[in-house]
């Protein structure tokens, strides 16, 4: 790494996404990345808390484990950093009483990628006029000491009314496939529809920028 920055330690992302690159980028950070190549479908927990927390656990362990395999690292080389990350969305489920008066009942729903276009199209339609919550869970390990630190972050999203041409038109597109819960609340065709996001925008997109830059500090 450039030592102009003044960056005095390595970062590695653990994570191909897009949106997770972006917004490290967007703090000033320079950094290389690395995917985990994990099967997230077999870590199962029943609190999203927890799911969210050892998916991100399993990922920095398969990419530590990666670098212990190709490199040593030096004594007095700069400390390098290793951030995973994971997001997962829970949907809410209104459920109605027989008047159609008042909500009565809140059933939180975990949504992971969505496996067909029919599943994602259900994702979204259950947004429409609801709202759902992202947890966001970041793991920071100092290779250089082994010390590790991580904690989660929640975020509600509500919407209106998602007309039916613009569900159709996101499923066409195809990326609502690649995100948790098929959702992309910053979507140039979703955001019109967000009612109000109650947390940061960053969280969402899977990398909470203050959560980040506290379990950073807390490992140099």
């Amino acid at each position: 790494m450039d030592s102009s920055t003044g960056q005095e330690f390595k970062i590695i992302l653990g994570s191909s996404s897009v949106a997770r690159k972006k917004i490290l980028a967007d703090m000033g950070f320079e950094f290389t990345t690395m995917s985990a190549d994990i099967d997230e479908k077999a870590i199962r927990k029943e609190k999203p808390e927890d799911l969210v927390t050892a998916l991100a656990e399993a990922k920095a362990n398969a990419i530590v484990g990666k670098l212990k395999n190709v490199e040593n690292q030096e004594k007095d080389a700069k400390p390098t950093l290793v951030i995973a990350a994971d997001t997962l969305h829970v949907f809410f489920c209104l459920t109605l009483n027989k008047n159609d008066l008042e909500v009565v009942v809140y059933e939180g729903m975990i949504r992971e990628k969505p496996s067909s276009e029919e599943e994602a199209r259900e994702f979204i339609k259950g947004y429409s006029g609801s709202h759902a919550a992202t947890l966001s869970s970041v793991l920071v390990t100092n290779l250089s000491t082994g010390l590790r630190k991580g904690d989660w972050d929640k975020v509600e999203i509500h919407f209106h009314d998602i007309p039916e041409q613009i569900i159709d038109n996101l499923i066409k597109e195809g990326n609502v496939l690649n995100v948790a819960g098929g959702l992309i609340i910053e979507h140039p065709l979703v955001l019109p529809y967000v009612k109000e996001v109650v947390g940061g925008t960053d969280s969402v997109m899977g990398l909470p920028k203050e959560l980040t830059r506290r379990l950073m500090k807390e490992v140099l």
